[in-house]
């Protein structure tokens, strides 16, 4: 349907565009190839700086003199605790071709946490961004007696400080340039001793139901991974992509770094995480890879501007989408689009859709990807109707990513696409669970052999722990975690994804945790968009004084049961909510609530909030 977007653009490549079994093989090698073309870019002061891969290449190169000169071994650990920055990847690339293990930490762990990573991974350097990430290494070191070195990105507010295990970025770069000089050839003797079955990365898992996990990856599956994700999604060197999740999460560590590693797309970092939707329309990707969160708040901040248009042009908007929602629905069920609807389409674009897309910065976005948490299919089909494809993928740490994917001819809006050509996908015929065996399945996880043995069976298979369903033609759609599904006290099964999903579709609305278990109704525990609900409630004289106020006010407490009355009325009477109750903690993401990718944690928040839960059963 070349008029709603162009397939030829977006279809997958199968041949390897870059050689080499593990990731510094490659990186070197695309070094080599690519040269002065620009590979990463990043905003500093107002102006965007461009690094070509010659560049990049010297950088690493003397970060990795630097690491060798302070004794770093090899298969020893380096960890990153930071920001999604160029830094970041610089370290990273230099810690693999020293022949390291590289592991990331959250930058919004507290020390207590940094002390727990550090210790499980045995790392001996750690990389950290800024004085209030070096707060927490010193907070800890005494009780880190491997730790023999913490390198600072951004010494600003450090002038002054003298410390002699803590050295400067640019101090260790001076550091590995003298000992280049003297020993040229020792950082490219380590990078061609990593073999493709030594363990390259560390990815921590979030630790939601006790201490995080250390999921291992080594060389060959990453690099097998990478080359598969070019056959699931075409990306090439004329591609913007933009970096901005966090780099210690595998979706931007493999979707976002090693896979515009292998490809060449141009990598653009945001400034900071407040600036994203400003930085993605100066951008103007043309893949966009983000998580559901980012999806909502794109769609949240339309509907709230369109609040604020004329009249005139809230008609016009209205007419367009409707136009691209029709155009949508007849290309998903596989229908020829008639001449008239096409040149109405044509003109909804040019008079709203355009400047929406504009709006966003999605405008020269051949395709959209979403993952790592579900997503509500009528915003998928919101994004179609504006005329940009959306594509769901599914995986987790342990699968190295992305194991499923939906093909762009063939996008089903709540369906997770079916499995991609690199690894195997099938259910659990007892439990519906979803299985994924291939040689981008994980080692195992770090120490803890009877968890690793828990997850992968005899038989190769990793148990996910979601539960899916899967049609005729091999589209999985997930339905939800197997330790989520809710079994009411009448015995109903609930899947309370598909419940959040439709509530967060609202602009008011940035998370929900259905409840129900043997209970005799569903209610719910919402966290509300604080900047579009205090929009709210000043276009409407509501008075509050601070956040617990606005939660608890009447007006807001009546916009929230509205949205609910609105949910409950696409789900049977079994489903419905009954009673809800508004988070009145302003949550961050420093707040044990709260995952580093903002997510609430499904059982903490019923335990940290037993007793208002109880008080909707009374």
């Amino acid at each position: 349907m070349s008029y709603l977007w162009d397939l030829s653009n977006i279809k997958p490549q199968t041949e390897v565009v870059l050689a080499g079994d593990t990731i510094p093989a490659m990186f070197w090698n695309a070094v080599q190839q690519r040269g002065e073309a620009v590979w990463l870019r990043q905003k500093d002061l107002g102006i965007w700086r461009s690094w070509t891969w010659n560049e990049v290449g010297q950088a690493v190169s003397e970060i990795g003199h630097g690491l060798l000169a302070l004794g770093f071994n090899t298969r020893e650990t380096a960890s990153i605790l930071s920001n999604t920055n160029i830094e970041w990847v610089l370290s990273d690339l230099a810690v693999l071709s020293a022949n390291g293990v590289a592991n990331g930490i959250y930058p919004t762990d507290a020390a207590e946490q940094v002390h727990y990573l550090c210790e499980d991974s045995r790392t001996t350097v750690l990389f950290v961004e800024d004085d209030e990430q070096l707060d927490k290494a010193l907070e800890v070191r005494s009780q880190l007696p491997m730790l023999r070195k913490i390198v600072v990105f951004d010494m600003e507010g450090l002038r002054d400080f003298r410390d002699e295990q803590v050295i400067s970025l640019d101090a260790l770069r001076a550091l590995g340039r003298e000992h280049a000089k003297s020993h040229p050839q020792a950082l490219q003797e380590r990078s061609r001793a990593v073999q493709p079955d030594d363990l390259a990365i560390l990815v921590y898992t979030s630790g939601t139901t006790g201490k995080p996990k250390g999921a291992m990856h080594a060389h060959k599956g990453l690099v097998y991974t990478v080359r598969g994700y070019n056959t699931l999604i075409a990306r090439d060197e004329n591609d913007e992509c933009m970096c901005f999740l966090p780099l210690c999460h595998i979706a931007e560590r493999m979707g976002g770094e090693y896979f515009s590693l292998y490809t060449g797309a141009r990598l653009n970092f945001v400034e900071n995480p407040d600036t994203v939707p400003e930085n993605v329309r100066e951008i103007a990707p043309t893949v966009f890879t983000a998580v559901p969160r980012v999806w909502e708040k794109f769609y949240s901040g339309v509907m709230i501007a369109l609040k604020e248009a004329s009249g005139t042009q809230q008609a016009v908007y209205a007419w367009a989408i409707g136009v691209g929602q029709r155009v949508a629905d007849l290309v998903l069920a596989g229908k020829d689009v008639p001449a008239g609807l096409r040149l109405q389409f044509r003109i909804a674009r040019v008079l709203a859709l355009d400047n929406v897309r504009k709006l966003i910065g999605i405008h020269r976005s051949r395709f959209l990807v979403t993952g790592a948490a579900p997503i509500s299919p009528d915003l998928v089909r919101w994004y179609l109707a504006l005329g940009v494809p959306m594509l769901e993928v599914w995986g987790m740490t342990e699968t190295c990513g992305a194991s499923t994917g939906v093909p762009a001819d063939r996008i089903k809006p709540g369906s997770i696409g079916p499995a991609a050509q690199y690894n195997e996908v099938r259910l659990d015929p007892g439990t519906g669970e979803i299985l994924v065996r291939g040689p981008n399945v994980f080692m195992g996880y770090l120490n803890l052999p009877e968890k690793t043995a828990e997850t992968i069976d005899a038989d190769g298979w990793l148990h996910t722990g979601d539960v899916g369903v899967v049609d005729e033609e091999g589209f999985f759609r997930i339905t939800d975690r197997m330790k989520d599904i809710i079994i009411t006290a009448g015995g109903k099964n609930i899947t309370p994804s598909e419940i959040e999903n439709e509530l967060k579709f609202s602009p008011y609305v940035t998370d929900a945790v259905v409840i129900g278990d043997k209970r005799p109704y569903l209610t719910v525990i919402i966290m509300i968009d604080q900047e579009n609900v205090e929009k709210y409630a000043q276009d409407n004289d509501v008075p509050f004084s601070n956040y617990a106020s606005l939660t608890r006010s009447a007006e807001v407490q009546q916009l929230i049961e509205s949205l609910i009355e609105s949910v409950n009325k696409k789900f049977a009477r079994v489903e419905q909510i009954k009673k809800f109750w508004l988070l009145d903690t302003q949550l961050t993401a420093e707040d044990e609530e709260l995952t580093p990718t903002m997510k609430l944690k499904r059982k903490l928040v019923q335990q940290k909030y037993a007793e208002q839960i109880e008080a909707m059963y009374r």
